[in-house]
């Protein structure tokens, strides 16, 4: 094996900028990017619940607080992190949020609250990190979708059409920006044990009983897994990969 070959998986001298970084997905994504050698920096809102994760990661890791609704800071978020701590090389889109409820009483403030997160939010600051990364010619940008993306989940009709357009995104980006060098690409993970899923499965012992009575693996994810899926997508091994949506879930999206 070549040298070069055997530093493929490596993220060593990248910097990753990482939303809703300080639990969940969004920390299982950075102790892999932190472990591959890159440097991270989390966002998200609340102050103290990103000063641990950072604790948790050590000297490679910092924070800014940011809320992703807030539009038009992306493009300063995104040119003060590179001013601190050099070129941008990767962001993971990861910050979401949730309502559950029957589509007849979801209302269009509602809806329009979940698709300002995942889909404008995400939009913007892919478009403002992007515009840096193809002056550079180098770049990789990864969504979090869901299995809402893939398939119909009762109760959260406004999380699958932004799960949803979070495809559309990747496909059309992605056709846009690979001959500028910048790969789009998205992760969709299935039940993932976090902190999250933990107290709706002790609310409703049932759902986890279907959740893995549909899984092929029958066992439910670690944010881990996902954070690895994400440092591969990142590195220079998926350099040729870009335009796709990567179901890391036990088989739950081919199962029955």
């Amino acid at each position: 094996m070549s040298q070069n070959q055997a530093h493929s998986f490596s993220l060593e001298g990248q910097l990753g900028l990482i939303t809703g970084g300080g639990t969940g997905l969004g920390l299982g994504i950075a102790h892999a990017f932190v472990a591959q050698g890159a440097r991270v920096v989390l966002t998200g809102r609340r102050e103290e619940v990103l000063q641990q994760a950072t604790a948790d990661l050590g000297a490679a890791a910092s924070y800014r607080v940011h809320d992703i609704t807030e539009h038009a800071a992306a493009a300063a978020l995104i040119a003060s992190i590179e001013q601190e701590h050099g070129p941008l090389t990767a962001l993971v889109n990861n910050a979401g949020n949730q309502i559950h409820s029957p589509a007849e009483d979801f209302s269009e403030e509602d809806l329009q609250q979940i698709l300002d997160v995942h889909v404008v939010g995400a939009f913007s600051l892919s478009r403002h990190a992007a515009r840096r990364m193809m002056e550079r010619g180098q770049g990789s940008i990864t969504f979090i979708a869901s299995m809402a993306s893939l398939f119909g989940i009762p109760n959260v009709s406004a999380y699958s059409a932004a799960k949803t357009a979070h495809l559309g995104l990747v496909r059309t980006l992605s056709t846009e920006w690979a001959h500028r060098g910048v790969r789009i690409n998205a992760i969709a993970p299935g039940w993932i044990l976090t902190e999250m899923s933990r107290n709706a499965f002790e609310k409703n012992p049932d759902r986890k009983t279907k959740v893995l009575g549909r899984t092929p693996m029958q066992q439910l994810g670690a944010p881990a897994d996902i954070g690895w899926t994400a440092a591969y997508l990142a590195s220079p091994a998926a350099q040729f990969i870009t335009g796709v949506c990567i179901p890391v879930d036990g088989g739950a999206s081919i199962g029955f």
